[in-house]
C-alpha cells in the first residue's frame, strides 16, 4: 500500500495535490477523503497518478497527511473516467465537474436523522407582513430554516421568530429509510407488434451487459414510455440500476405517478427542487446500489451509480438538457458517454435530427428504432391552419373566431383544450400612449415584458425585473401606459371572459416551478383550457 496518495480537491484553481496516507487509514482510486488545505479542510477524491498528472512532484517529508476518509463507496471507475472526459471534452476543470458528483455533503456523513421545521397552524400574536408571507408560502411544506427561509423569500430570523412563539415547530426525521424496490411485473402492459419488436431489441441489449446506444423513434402517443419501462423492467430483474433523465423538473411529477401505476412503487426522484435531506437519502441509496430506478434532470448523470445498466434521455431533441450554468455540457452527449464507461445501454426518445441514422456521417449517429403509428385505435390528429387576414379576431381579442368556435365544441365534449403561446407574461411591449416612450431593460436594451401576476416588467434576456410604473417616466402622464401584443396571461383573460364556467390554468414556468405544483395543477380536470408559453409543459 502507497503512503501517498493523489487527491484532486473541489478547489477548481488548484490542480491534483499529493498526500501522506496515515498509518492505520486505506484508500484507493475514488476513496472520498478529507484534505488540509493551509487552514481549511476540503472534500476530494484520490485519483489514480498517472492519469491525473501533477504539476510539480514533491518529496516525502514536505506532504501533509489525510484527515478522514468517508465512510461511502469509493467513485467507481466508469465515474472517474467519466469526470475527466467532461473536463476535457468541454475544457472545464476536473474538480467543478466532480463537485457535480458530490454535491450533496452531507450524504458523506454518518448522522441518520435530521431536525427539520413545519408549520404548526398556531398563528403568532405578532404577525408582521413577513411572517404572514413566511406562513403562506411554507404552507404544509417541511425542512430545513434556511430552506423555508429561501422557500418564503425572507430572512432565517424570520423562520427563528416563528420557531420562538409557536408558529414553527422542529421535527426529528429520518433520513435514511430504505427505498420501496419496483416489482418488474406488477401491471405488465399489453404492446402492439411494433411495441414488442422495439422492447425486445431493448431487453436484449440490456441483458447483454454490454454498451448499445439506441434511438426510439416514434409518433406522439406512439407508446415510446411503455416500451423503454420493458428494458426498465429487465434490469431490475438483473438487479442493475437504472437512470431515467427528463428534461424539465416540472415533468418529474407526471412521471412518477406513470412509473407508479407500471411498477408499484416510485423511483428514486433527483433534481433541484428536494430538500437536503432528500438528496442526501437519494445520494447514499445509488451509491449503495439499493436505489435501483433514479430519475432527474441533467445532475443525475454524476451520481455515483454502483451498477449502471441502462440510462434514459427522454425527450433527447429539448434543449432543456443543454447546461448553460457553470460547467456546461450537454446531457444527451454525456449520457452516451456514461453508458460507454459503464457499458450499458443507452436509450434515447425521440432522436435529434443529427443524431437519425440517415445522418450517420454527422456526430452522434446511431441505430434506432421506429414506432410508425399511435397505439391502439389512436390516430394522428389533423392540423388546420387558421388565416387570421380572412378570419380576424374581434376587435380587443386576440383568439380568431373558427378557434374560439373549436374550443367551445371541445368543451361541450367535457373535453380539455390547451393554447400554446412562445411568450411568457401579459404583453411583450408595454409603451406610452402620449409620448411613444417605450420600456426597456437598462442592461441590454430588450423590451421589457409585463407580467400582470407579479406586477412587474421582466426582461427575458438577462433576468432584470422592476415594478410596472404608474405614470410614464418620460412625460410624467397618468394612465398613458399600454400593453402591446399577446402573452399567455392576456390570452388567459380573454379565455376566462369567453368560457366563464370553464378552469383556466397558466402553466408557465412562472406558475409552476416544482414537480409539487406541476401534480397540483394538472390533476383530472374536466372542461378546462390551459395556456402554456412551454409546449412541454403538460
Amino acid at each position: 500500500m502507497s503512503s501517498r496518495a493523489r487527491v484532486l480537491i473541489l478547489n477548481a484553481a488548484l490542480g491534483p495535490l499529493d498526500y501522506r496516507v496515515p498509518a492505520g487509514m486505506t484508500v484507493g482510486p475514488g476513496s472520498i477523503v478529507v484534505a488540509p488545505l493551509g487552514p481549511r479542510q476540503l472534500l476530494g477524491v484520490v485519483w489514480e497518478a498517472e492519469r491525473m498528472p501533477s504539476d510539480a512532484e514533491v518529496g516525502d517529508n514536505r506532504l501533509r497527511n489525510l484527515l478522514a476518509v468517508a465512510d461511502v463507496p469509493p467513485l467507481g471507475a466508469p465515474l472517474r473516467r467519466l469526470v475527466e472526459w467532461t473536463a476535457d471534452y468541454y475544457l472545464a476543470p476536473a474538480a467543478s465537474v466532480l463537485r457535480m458528483t458530490l454535491a450533496s455533503t452531507s450524504a458523506l456523513e454518518g448522522a441518520r436523522t435530521a431536525v427539520e421545521y413545519r408549520s404548526t397552524g398556531v398563528v403568532p400574536p405578532r404577525l408582521t407582513p413577513q411572517r404572514e408571507q413566511a406562513l403562506e408560502r411554507i404552507g404544509d411544506r417541511q425542512g430545513l430554516i434556511r430552506e423555508l427561509a429561501t422557500l418564503a423569500e425572507v430572512s432565517d430570523a424570520v423562520i427563528r421568530g416563528l420557531v420562538k412563539v409557536g408558529a414553527i415547530e422542529a421535527v426529528e426525521v429520518s433520513i435514511d429509510v430504505p427505498y420501496p424496490v419496483p416489482d418488474p411485473v406488477h401491471h405488465e402492459p399489453t404492446l402492439s407488434d411494433d411495441q414488442r419488436a422495439a422492447a425486445d431489441a431493448l431487453v436484449a441489449g440490456v441483458a447483454e451487459h454490454a454498451f448499445h446506444p439506441t434511438l426510439l423513434d416514434g409518433v406522439t402517443g406512439s407508446g415510446k414510455t411503455e416500451v423503454y419501462f420493458e428494458a426498465v423492467a429487465q434490469a431490475i430483474r438483473d438487479g442493475r440500476q437504472t437512470l431515467v433523465l427528463l428534461p424539465e423538473i416540472a415533468l418529474t411529477e407526471p412521471f412518477l405517478k406513470r412509473f407508479h401505476d407500471r411498477f408499484g412503487c416510485e423511483p428514486v426522484a433527483r433534481h433541484s427542487g428536494l430538500r437536503s435531506t432528500q438528496r442526501r437519502r437519494a445520494w447514499r441509496a445509488i451509491a449503495s446500489g439499493e436505489a435501483l430506478v433514479t430519475v432527474g434532470a441533467r445532475s443525475a448523470l454524476f451520481l455515483p451509480y454502483r451498477d449502471l445498466g441502462l440510462i434514459v434521455v427522454d425527450e433527447a431533441h429539448e434543449t432543456s438538457f443543454k447546461q448553460e450554468e457553470g460547467v456546461h455540457y450537454h446531457a444527451r452527449d454525456v449520457a452516451v458517454m456514461r453508458g460507454k464507461f459503464e457499458g450499458c445501454r443507452s436509450s434515447s426518445p425521440p432522436p435529434r435530427r443529427r443524431s437519425r441514422p440517415g445522418n450517420r456521417s454527422r456526430p452522434g449517429a446511431m441505430p434506432s428504432l421506429k414506432l410508425p403509428g399511435r397505439f391502439g385505435v389512436a390516430e394522428m390528429p389533423t392540423i388546420e391552419p387558421i388565416d387570421l387576414i380572412k378570419d380576424p379576431p374581434e376587435r380587443g381579442r386576440w383568439l380568431a373566431p373558427k378557434l374560439v368556435k373549436a374550443m367551445q365544441a371541445t368543451l361541450e365534449r367535457r373535453e380539455q383544450s390547451l393554447l400554446f403561446l412562445n411568450r411568457r407574461g401579459y404583453a411583450p411591449l408595454t409603451l406610452c400612449r402620449t409620448c411613444g416612450h417605450r420600456f426597456q431593460c437598462p442592461n441590454c436594451t430588450a423590451w421589457m415584458v409585463e407580467h400582470r401576476l407579479t406586477n412587474r416588467l421582466a426582461c427575458h434576456h438577462c433576468g432584470h425585473a422592476e415594478p410596472t410604473p404608474r405614470v410614464c417616466p418620460e412625460c410624467k402622464g397618468e394612465d398613458t401606459l399600454v400593453a402591446c401584443g399577446p402573452g399567455v396571461e392576456r390570452i388567459a383573460d380573454e379565455v376566462t371572459a369567453l368560457f366563464p364556467e370553464a378552469k383556466t390554468a397558466v402553466v408557465t414556468s412562472d406558475t409552476i416551478w416544482s414537480p409539487a405544483k406541476a401534480s397540483s395543477s394538472s390533476g383530472g380536470w374536466r372542461r378546462a383550457i390551459s395556456i402554456s408559453s412551454s409546449a412541454r409543459s403538460w
